[in-house]
């Protein structure tokens, strides 16, 4: 059964209203700090899970929704990209952009290591490692047809997506729980956390709190994502199979910092934050639940046991990366806190993920001015170019 564009929509909406419930009434979800539209994506992805076993019946829903809601997601993120606060980021972005490439490269090490370790061909190892972990469906997906010719494996494309599900997952079910641990640590309370962040809120870090917005503003930021959505689509087109291509989102977000930037310094017209903020995390917020609720949890019983293995000490791997380096090397404070958990978000599942994570934690304990300005452009503009590299690196070595 195939939902059209409207009726994916409308479930959707149901299902995140679902995963706000949930998280309201049940402890754990709040104690750990569980984004809602993993919660709600999830737990329907489980119902449609055993819908599938016991009937045969599979819910299919239009893809359309989940890329678009995606490119809003991104394309806010370059309208709030304005390089006056960008230089805020200073030496403490440079530090997580390093931190990524070289958590990229262990992932890949790792994941071969692993991989030769329970008998398996290196380029599962790769598959198992940043190709579908850090890179996530879409990376999976360009990389499997290639794996495939490279290394003369079978299957690479529905274990690719099924690592990708699985990462897609845990990212967003570890990155609370590192939060907690590390909260507990520090000993910090939500209201102490508040008290030494008693600043104005940057973009994405409260999207619960108040805005002032009205229609005109309204039109005037759903015009300019219109311009970066359909910019950074005839960008990626023209783009395809040469040095520069790069994937859709990430013109989307750079023709968003373009138009921002040269707003802010040739015009006196002032963007309106609050009406960028709600507008991304509506996309974040439908993306993320669109994803997780049409995820065929069933292509997860084909994960041959060793890849399975190899995954899960993926896993705990992130998780210690994030507790003992992250947090360690951007300062040991709140703010190394927040990061950390945005880190396993996008080092198994997706930049989306990552930015719910954080919103889980600062929901609760307080605004992280630096974790969401090095975040979500670390994550949308570096990594892809880091991972690809090093993705490079690693199938010419192995080929």
């Amino acid at each position: 059964m195939t939902f059209g564009l409207f009726e994916t929509l409308a479930f959707a909406c149901l299902v995140l209203l679902i995963g706000f419930f949930i998280v309201k009434k049940v402890s754990f979800f709040r104690n750990y700090n569980i984004p809602e539209p993993v919660v709600g994506g999830f737990f329907i992805a489980v119902i449609l899970y055993f819908l599938n076993y016991t009937t045969g019946v599979t819910l299919a829903f239009q893809a359309t929704l989940q890329s678009s809601m995606m490119l809003v997601f991104f394309a806010s993120i370059g309208l709030s990209a304005d390089f006056h606060k960008l230089k805020k980021g200073g030496k403490p972005l440079l530090v997580f952009i390093i931190l990524t490439g070289s958590f990229i490269m262990l992932q890949n090490v790792f994941g071969v290591s692993m991989a030769a370790l329970v008998g398996l061909n290196p380029a599962y190892g790769l598959i198992a490692g940043s190709i579908t972990l850090t890179g996530g469906h879409g990376t999976g997906a360009a990389w499997a047809e290639n794996l495939t010719e490279t290394f003369q494996i079978s299957g690479a494309m529905e274990l690719a997506m099924a690592c990708a599900t699985y990462g897609l997952v845990m990212g967003g079910v570890i990155g609370g729980p590192v939060a907690k641990f590390l909260l507990k640590r520090k000993h910090i309370q939500p209201s102490s956390a508040r008290a030494a962040h008693a600043q104005p809120v940057e973009l994405f870090e409260n999207p619960t709190s108040n805005r002032r917005i009205n229609v005109r503003n309204m039109i005037e930021t759903l015009t300019m994502l219109a311009i970066c959505l359909a910019g950074g689509q005839l960008l990626y087109e023209a783009l395809q199979d040469s040095w520069i291509e790069l994937p859709n989102f990430v013109w989307c977000l750079f023709i968003g910092v373009v138009i921002r930037n040269l707003i802010t310094r040739v015009s006196t017209y002032i963007v309106n934050d609050h009406a960028v903020d709600v507008l991304g995390n509506t996309g974040l917020y439908l993306f993320l639940t669109v994803a997780l609720m049409s995820l065929q949890l069933w292509q997860l019983q084909g994960l041959a046991s060793q890849v399975l293995i190899v995954l899960v000490l993926q896993t705990i791997l992130m998780i210690l990366f994030a507790i003992f380096i992250t947090f360690k090397v951007m300062g040991s404070d709140y703010d190394a806190i927040v990061l950390s958990a945005g880190h396993c978000g996008f080092g198994l599942g997706a930049t989306p993920t990552a930015v719910a994570n954080m919103q889980a934690i600062t929901d609760k304990y307080g605004p992280s001015h630096k974790a969401f300005l090095i975040v979500p452009m670390v994550g949308a503009f570096f990594v892809d170019i880091l991972n690809n590299v090093c993705i490079k690196l690693f199938v010419s070595y192995f080929a």
